[in-house]
């Protein structure tokens, strides 16, 4: 077969001229692309073409009297002209290139109604021309001062951009503004009516005149326009952030929403605020309902009414829970041994090396009083023989954990909870009085009494003949029973023993703590200096002690939340030459600025980590570890700012110093407690097999943490598979053991998660709680696997319910039907976008997951918190028509 090739036949031009790429370009690139490009115009464009430019060249001849009616056909021409989102309006479009001869016309003319009537025509034409000169502001000044809409709204946004721009050039000369604020606040109200509530907030926000929003805002309009604002606060510096939220809250007072008021009064931490909201309602019902939602942020205000007062004290809490547990069956109790599974634990030899009984034991005391929070019953602590025998199978300082784990089982129940406590406040051994005395403060936790029993009981064991143990453990009590309540008698009682050098560091720090707790976010100036100058007077040795840190700590909570109210502590420290002043400073910087999301104090933080400190020649670089949990915590509640601080930690663990990368795992803990995303469980579970052990052991204790009242199954195997892992390694297996404890915390229906309120609100209280625990964490070794494991507890501030609750009138349970799905940021959008996706119907009560929302599925009752979360009382709709079944 013959074989065929393949030929190129060369195919001559038509004329044998040259091909046409051989030829030569006649235009450089440059000429071409600056040539007028020709453009082929239709017959009706063109006649309009023609018009335009007729009707510019009667305005140059010298007849008056053609001005107006030609400047009236231009204006028509303009408004009658239909475009397409892309494209400009062809009138527009057309006079565009006559632009130059008109500012020459309107220079030219006398001060009269036609010269008003051109220079409105150029301040539309100038929105296409040129941006940096600002005409569109500068001949609306000019002009008549017709209606600010009567051009259309694109205009209206265009004039409202020049006026932010010529505002800041003017704030920059400091020139007179005042022209300009007259201006916006004719635009506001445009923007306001035509569903721009995002724009109009944004142009007073420029201008620094945003309370003036309150007078503009009517009832179709206000719930949008504080949606806004409240999203922008996260964004805006002090003193920008406290002004936009108190618009919001102005413009909801004006509109009679207390409830949402009240939130946002809670998000400012103005007292004198939230007492005159309670005053003012006179709702008896909606009344309630604030009671109830005080009570959640355990903030106490003055009422005579005592159903009220009981609301606000939270004594419903545990009935309702116990009704809950009862709903979903869950009041049978569970052993640590239901929550270990160890059949499904895959071992790795049959020759198990048996972990120290009384550390394993100490594990199954923490995982009980975690498991059977609230419930009231177990079946470790509180069995039929009711002897303490299981606080017996524990040694020493264990046996202190074992009585305080009573408290947390019969957690927010005092009557009970006291009864069943009482005999061991009493007992002979040094630990199990001072775990009776803890577990007096865990009970009351979260719930005011108005008897005090606490302080009634607690105080006595402060004095100097009692064992330190017991003093710690009453000082501790104390802290979480009165957190947040800010009592001047606690502050009496305990000032002494952190200003006294004699008593034992311990005691003292504690001390300190426990006022940290009470006076959460007040910047109390008496406390904060006596802190100081006992830092000032100690001794440097003392001052070393792992302790100390509890002191710093204690000195932070006090200015939770406060922002720049912290600047002179911080230079107060700077006197103190040892390196807790180092410490203490970082501390104290990260709780003031908790949950602002402000991004130049967590590049501070970067920047702390990025020194290389030598601790062999006597360098400290404890102060690096808060550093990177003060990244999570100041990120906290602003997403965008979380996802960053994740990313920013992947970094940290690569290239950071060994205490850096101990403190990592606890940042990610705080940043997702309660709420286990897929991405930080994979990298918690790679950091958990770490060489570093004390990485390893952090890691873990954050996967309890991010799994923390969940029962998340992934984190329920991957601690399965640690336990199997670490099966020899005593401390491991207890940290292992705690994070399970943790995720299946009060079987599944409690939350740690310092954010509630729709993720609104950032609760002081829990926030304290959960830096104890951090904090002690930082110093693992020492302090939870030494004696201080009950440190442990103070997670209890942080433990919530995450149920829904619908009451009626009568505060007895209304089951409704309620739609759960995962929330959607609805802020700025157009109409009225649904709230959740993905969304099932439930009959209340029901569990709320972080990152759900739920909304009533009937329109038979009407909700009295804005938020449906914790206790929600319903009222019936007047309105509703019940339909008529087929």
């Amino acid at each position: 077969m013959v074989e065929k090739k393949e030929v190129a036949i060369p195919v001559p031009a038509a004329d044998n001229s040259p091909m046409e790429e051989d030829k030569p370009l006649k235009k450089t690139p440059k000429e071409l692309k600056d040539a007028p490009i020709k453009e082929e115009l239709s017959e009706e464009d063109q006649e309009l073409k023609d018009q335009l430019e007729m009707l510019i060249e009667r305005l140059k001849e010298s007849d008056t009297k053609l001005y107006n009616p030609t400047l009236e056909t231009l204006r028509t021409l303009i408004l009658t002209s239909t475009s397409s989102m892309t494209s400009v309006p062809k009138p527009l479009k057309y006079l565009r290139p006559m632009y130059q001869d008109m500012v020459t016309i309107h220079d030219s003319w006398t001060n009269n109604a036609d010269k008003f009537f051109l220079a409105d025509i150029l301040s539309i034409l100038a929105m296409t021309y040129d941006d940096d000169k600002l005409d569109t502001l500068k001949y609306r000044k000019l002009g008549s001062k017709n209606a600010i809409g009567s051009w259309g709204h694109e205009y209206v946004r265009h004039l409202s951009t020049e006026i932010g721009l010529e505002y800041n050039r003017r704030q920059e000369t400091d020139a007179n503004t005042d022209d300009l604020v007259e201006l916006a606040l004719e635009v506001a109200p445009f923007f306001l009516a035509h569903n721009a509530e995002a724009d109009a907030v944004d142009l007073l926000l420029q201008l620094d005149i945003v309370p003036k929003l309150v007078g503009f805002v009517d009832k179709n309009s206000y719930k949008r326009v504080c949606l806004y604002i409240a999203s922008c606060v996260n964004y805006l510096e002090s003193p920008d952030d406290a002004i936009c939220l108190r618009t919001a809250h102005d413009i909801y007072l004006k509109h009679e929403k207390y409830a949402e008021a009240l939130l946002v009064a809670i998000r400012m931490s103005d007292k004198t605020l939230i007492q005159s909201l309670f005053d003012t309602c006179q709702d008896p019902l909606l009344k309630k309902q604030l009671a109830f939602m005080l009570a959640r942020q355990q903030i106490s205000v003055e009422t005579e009414d005592e159903d009220l007062q009981n609301c606000i004290n939270n004594t419903h809490l545990t009935t309702h829970f116990l009704n809950l547990a009862r709903e979903l069956d869950l009041m049978e109790p569970k052993t640590p041994e239901d929550i270990y599974k160890s059949h499904l634990e895959h071992k790795r030899s049959t020759q198990v090396a048996q972990v120290d009984s009384a550390r394993q034991n100490l594990a199954s005391t923490f995982v009980n009083a975690f498991v059977n929070a609230g419930f009231g019953v177990d079946k470790l602590m509180l069995t039929e023989e009711d002897d303490g025998g299981w606080i017996f199978k524990n040694k020493d300082h264990g046996m202190l954990s074992a009585s305080a784990s009573l408290g947390m089982i019969l957690l927010w129940d005092v009557d009970m909870g006291l009864n069943q406590i009482d005999r061991y406040i009493y007992s002979n051994d040094e630990n199990i009085r001072a775990g009776a005395l803890l577990a007096v403060g865990i009970v009351n936790s979260g719930v005011r009494n108005l008897a005090d029993p606490a302080l009634a009981v607690l105080s006595e064991h402060l004095e100097d003949t009692k064992p330190i143990t017991n003093r710690v453990a009453a000082i501790q009590g104390l802290g979480l029973a009165y957190a947040g309540s800010a009592r001047e008698e606690l502050s009496e009682l305990l000032l002494p023993l952190v200003s006294n050098s004699d008593v034992a560091m311990e005691l003292s720090s504690f001390a300190a703590l426990a006022l940290g707790m009470i006076y959460v976010g007040t910047c109390d100036g008496e406390i904060t200096s006596t802190i100081l100058q006992t830092m000032l007077e100690r001794a440097d040795g003392q001052l070393g002690e792992t302790f100390s840190r509890f002191m710093s700590l204690g000195l932070g909570l006090i200015h939770l939340g406060t922002r720049s109210q912290c600047d002179v502590t911080l230079e107060t420290l700077k006197a103190i030459e040892h390196p807790i002043a180092k410490r203490t400073s970082v501390l104290v910087e990260i709780c003031a600025y908790a949950g602002s999301g402000d991004v130049l104090h967590i590049q501070r933080m970067l920047h702390y980590c990025n020194d290389h400190i030598d601790t062999e020649s006597g360098g400290d670089d404890e102060f690096q570890a808060y550093a990177v949990i003060g990244i999570a915590l100041i990120a906290l509640g602003e997403d965008i700012g979380a996802e960053m601080a994740l990313r920013s930690f992947t970094h940290l663990m690569h290239y950071g110093e060994p205490v850096i990368r101990k403190a990592v795992p606890l940042a990610i803990g705080l940043l997702c407690a309660s709420n286990p995303v897929l991405s930080v469980l994979d990298t918690l579970g790679k950091y958990s097999h770490d060489t570093d052990i004390e990485v390893a052991l952090n890691s873990i204790f954050a996967m309890g943490m991010v799994g923390a009242g969940t029962n998340n199954a992934r984190v329920a195997q991957m601690l399965r598979h640690l336990a199997s892992y670490y099966h020899k390694d005593a401390s491991c297996l207890f940290v292992v053991r705690i994070a399970q404890g943790l995720l299946h915390m009060g079987k599944g229906t409690l939350t740690i998660n310092p954010l509630n309120t729709d993720r609104q609100i950032m609760s002081p209280v829990a926030l304290a709680g959960l830096l104890t625990t951090l904090v002690a964490f930082t110093d693992v070794k020492t302090l939870i696997l030494g004696r201080h494991h009950y440190l442990l507890y103070s997670l209890v501030t942080a433990m919530y319910p995450r149920f829904l609750i619908t009451l009626n009138e009568e505060l007895e349970n209304e089951p409704v039907a309620v739609r759960v799905g995962q929330a959607v940021d609805v802020v700025g959008q157009a109409g009225r976008p649904k709230t959740i996706t993905g969304f099932q119907t439930h009959t209340t009560p029901v569990l709320l997951a972080y990152s759900e929302r739920a909304e009533l599925s009937t329109e038979e009752y009407l909700a009295q918190a804005p938020v449906l979360e914790g206790f929600v009382l319903l009222k019936k709709n007047p309105d509703y028509v019940e339909e008529a079944k087929a």
